[in-house]
């Protein structure tokens, strides 16, 4: 029941806004022990890694003049698509930031952009060693790939190939094709493993 007036309201309720009925109802269902059983699992299907932060945090953030602290800020997670650029001035230093989508679609559209550099930082978080990305779905013929979620490792439809992969693999298969990339040959890459990338702040 807790669960079908969830959605019902979520679907109402205005971007930005968490009623005390709302709060109250996810209070509820994050203190189930279906749910909790679900979340123990959350690996298997690409959980963000701050849920519990802020699923931890409802009484404070559904309180009447609520103002995000610098951990809220820093722990929320927008998906990128494309190349989004931001130019700022540190101690008389210029500095180009481009923000882009990881996803695999999206490096083809950015990975040219960065011809010439002469240093990359690879990060890495070790809180992903876990977590699988999903099911990557391929067309036989190359027609398109995408990925998505499915908990059903033996799914088989038609002509569709199934890959299912750890985050880590993913990340590691990433770091090497940008080692022997074309555009870094007179590049230095310097990985960089961090335990919680939510805990960074530059």
């Amino acid at each position: 029941e807790d669960a079908r007036q969830f959605f019902a309201l979520a679907g109402q309720a205005d971007e930005g806004e968490l009623s005390p009925e709302l709060s109250a109802i996810m209070k509820r269902l994050w203190k189930d022990v279906g749910v909790q059983e679900c979340f123990s699992r959350s690996r298997e299907y690409q959980l963000n890694d701050s849920a519990e932060y802020y699923l931890n945090a409802l009484d404070r953030i559904s309180a009447p003049g609520y103002i995000p602290t610098e951990q809220d800020v820093l722990r929320t997670r927008v998906k990128t698509t494309g190349i989004v650029e931001t130019h700022f001035t540190f101690k008389d230093l210029h500095f180009k930031m481009f923000d882009v989508g990881g996803q695999r679609s999206e490096r083809k559209k950015w990975i040219h952009c960065f011809e010439g550099v002469t240093a990359i930082i690879f990060i890495v978080a070790m809180s992903e060693y876990g977590p699988d990305i999903g099911l990557r779905i391929r067309k036989c013929d190359g027609d398109y790939e995408t990925d998505f979620v499915c908990n059903n490792k033996g799914l088989t439809f038609l002509s569709l190939l199934i890959c299912f992969q750890n985050r880590m693999m993913e990340s590691m298969k990433l770091f090497d094709s940008i080692c022997n990339n074309k555009w870094f040959t007179e590049t230095s890459i310097y990985p960089l493993i961090i335990k919680n990338l939510s805990l960074v702040a530059l």
